[in-house]
C-alpha cells in the first residue's frame, strides 16, 4: 500500500485510499519519462463491454497541417447528426494516447448516443508548443469539415478533455473563438492542466500536489511542452489556457476538480473568471479527491457520484436544443458556478 499520509490534510476519502495503489508512480524526469510512458499506459487496460458502439481508427487532415491520428467511437445504429465529443486524453501533455481513455469513450456513446473522436496529438518534449493544440485544432476543422460523412452535427461540437487533455480543451476553445472558423458549443474541463505559474506558488497548503500529479511533474510537463521553464513572462496565452486576458465569448463550461489536486485552485480561479466573463459555468469541488479519482476511482463512492454530475453536464451538452423526448435525465443549463464543496 502507497503511503497517503499528506501533510496539513485534512482528510482523503476512505474509498480512495486503495485506488492509489492502482495509480503507476508518477515522478517525471528526462530519464524516468519513457517508464512512466509505458506504466500509464499499461494502468489503463481496456475493459470489455457489451455496447453497441463501433471503434474505429482514422487519420484527420486538412491542407497545410500534419496528420493527426484519431479514434471514432460511434453508435451502431443509423441515426445522423448526433453531437459530437472531442476528446483530449491527459497525461501532463508528456504521455498517454487516445487508447487510454478507450472504455469510457465507449461508454459515452452508449450512454448519450453521441460520437465521440479521441485524439493522439503530438507529446512533449519531442514535440513542444504549438504541437498539441494545432493537432487538436485539425481535429476540429477535419470533424466540422467532415460532418455529413461522420453522422454528426456540426452545431453540437463539444471539446472534452481530463488534466492536460482538459488544459488542451480550453485552448482549443479560445483559440476557436478568436479564428471564428469551427463553433465549439461547449467544454467539458476534468481536474484541467490550466496554469503553468502554479509551479512556481509559494501560497498553497501542503496537501496540494503531495498525491498522484505533483509539483515536480508538473513542472516538468510544462516545461517540456514550452520549451522553457514554466512561470516565465514570455509565454503565448494560447499555450496556457489561464494566461488568456479575455475569456468572454467562449463556449459554455463544466470543471470538476478533487480538493486534494494542485489543480484545484487554478481551477476555481478559471471558473470564477469565466462567470465573471459571462460565460455560463458549472464548477464543482469533489470533497477528499485527488487527481484523477475519475478514471482510477469511478468505482468508489464518490466517483459515481460526481461521474454521474459530470455525465449529465456532458448529457446537457449533446443535447442542447434537441426535443425533451431526445434528452434523457437532462435539464436545461444553468450560467452559474455551483460549488459542491468548498
Amino acid at each position: 500500500m502507497r503511503d497517503t499520509a499528506v501533510p496539513g490534510s485534512p482528510y482523503i476519502d476512505p474509498q480512495l485510499v486503495p485506488v492509489l495503489d492502482l495509480i503507476p508512480d508518477i515522478d517525471l524526469d528526462d530519464e524516468s519519462l519513457s517508464d512512466t510512458r509505458l506504466a500509464l499506459l499499461r494502468s489503463r487496460t481496456h475493459q470489455p463491454d457489451q455496447f453497441a458502439v463501433t471503434t474505429q481508427p482514422r487519420v484527420a487532415q486538412v491542407a497545410g497541417a500534419a496528420e493527426v491520428p484519431v479514434r471514432i467511437h460511434a453508435p451502431t445504429g443509423t441515426d445522423t447528426a448526433r453531437a459530437a465529443v472531442i476528446q483530449l486524453h491527459g497525461g501532463g501533455l508528456v504521455m498517454g494516447s487516445a487508447d487510454i481513455v478507450d472504455s469510457e469513450n465507449r461508454k459515452i456513446v452508449a450512454d448519450l448516443n453521441c460520437v465521440v473522436i479521441a485524439v493522439d496529438y503530438r507529446l512533449a518534449p519531442e514535440h513542444c508548443f504549438p504541437a498539441a493544440l494545432d493537432d487538436c485544432y485539425t481535429v476540429l476543422a477535419w470533424v466540422s469539415a467532415n460532418a455529413a460523412a461522420l453522422g454528426i452535427d456540426p452545431g453540437r461540437i463539444v471539446v472534452k478533455g481530463e488534466s492536460a487533455g482538459g488544459g488542451l480543451a480550453a485552448c482549443l476553445s479560445q483559440l476557436a473563438r478568436d479564428r471564428g472558423e469551427y463553433p465549439i458549443a461547449f467544454q467539458h474541463l476534468t481536474y484541467p492542466m490550466l496554469d503553468d505559474r502554479t509551479s512556481r506558488r509559494s501560497d498553497l497548503p501542503p496537501w496540494a500536489g503531495a498525491l498522484v500529479w505533483t509539483r515536480k511533474s508538473n513542472s516538468y510537463g510544462w516545461h517540456s511542452y514550452l520549451g522553457r521553464p514554466p512561470s516565465t513572462a514570455d509565454v503565448s496565452e494560447y499555450a496556457v489556457a489561464a494566461r488568456c486576458a479575455d475569456l468572454s465569448g467562449l463556449p459554455p463550461a463544466y470543471l470538476v476538480v478533487g480538493a486534494l489536486d494542485l489543480f484545484l485552485e487554478e481551477s476555481a480561479e478559471y471558473a470564477l473568471r469565466l462567470s465573471r466573463a459571462g460565460v455560463p459555468v458549472e464548477f464543482q469541488i469533489a470533497p477528499g479527491a485527488f487527481h484523477s479519482f475519475l478514471s482510477f476511482g469511478a468505482a468508489t463512492e464518490v466517483g459515481v457520484r460526481f461521474g454521474q454530475h459530470s455525465t449529465d453536464a456532458l448529457r446537457r451538452a449533446c443535447h442542447a436544443g434537441q426535443p425533451q423526448r431526445d434528452r434523457v435525465r437532462s435539464n436545461t443549463f444553468r450560467g452559474s458556478i455551483q460549488e459542491e464543496i468548498i
